[in-house]
């Protein structure tokens, strides 16, 4: 069972920036980011369509530019980071990565950077389908994962109708049969977010393969010692 650091290390530093990740890397497989689109078109990584939440700055992500957005403090001092700069983070310390595709109409620019720079293992995930026949074109055989939180009647099938390899459903979401069809159909079951030794022991009862939690060193704690 693999932890995933969810927008890095969220509970441990600014979401989404370069600090984030360093720490998530060294508790997690993978880190996990979210790419949205300034508007002059550069790949950055933030999670909220503005930037009010995150930032002391305030306004939509699309409306701003990189410099605009580069001006701004994210937490801590730290900067909103572009897309370039955590594929350069993450492949010159190594472990793996997963990029959330925010907004669909992105996809060709985020996939044309993912194949210049592509950490491995890399995962593509979404709660957008209609992205994943483009990226697996452009990438080839990428793993790619369906995220969901609301019901779906169908959620293997809807991740084997877009060829996902996972389906990252909400927590809550997560049932015996669900674990059951999708691995019965190859399907690997990656719920978000958990964050709590409860979680993570009920996790571990349902035999998940994976999880993301915004505090992913203690994840990894507390499956090194209920050998998850």
């Amino acid at each position: 069972m693999f932890v995933i650091g969810h927008r890095g290390a969220r509970a441990l530093e600014p979401e989404n920036t370069l600090r984030a990740l360093r720490r998530g890397m060294e508790c997690a497989r993978y880190v996990e980011v979210d790419v949205r689109v300034s508007r002059d078109r550069h790949l950055v990584v933030i999670h909220d369509a503005a930037v009010d939440r995150t930032t002391n700055g305030s306004g939509a992500v699309g409306s701003l530019t990189l410099a605009e957005l580069r001006d701004l403090d994210a937490g801590e001092g730290e900067r909103i980071p572009t897309l370039a700069e955590v594929l350069h983070l993450v492949s010159e310390r190594g472990g793996g990565l997963v990029v959330e595709i925010k907004e669909p109409g992105s996809e060709v620019a985020v996939c044309a950077m993912l194949a210049r720079v592509r950490p491995e293992p890399l995962l593509v995930v979404s709660f957008h389908p209609e992205i994943f026949r483009t990226v697996g074109e452009l990438l080839g055989d990428v793993a790619t994962g369906l995220i969901y939180s609301r019901s779906l009647e169908d959620p293997v099938q809807a991740a084997r109708a877009v060829h996902a390899r996972m389906i990252l459903p909400k927590f809550t979401r997560v049932t015996p049969d669900l674990i059951e069809a999708a691995h019965g159909a190859g399907i690997s079951v990656v719920p978000w977010t958990l964050n709590s030794e409860a979680e993570f022991t009920r996790a571990v009862a349902l035999g998940v393969d994976g999880f993301a939690s915004d505090d992913p060193c203690m994840a990894r704690d507390f499956l090194a010692s209920h050998g998850g």
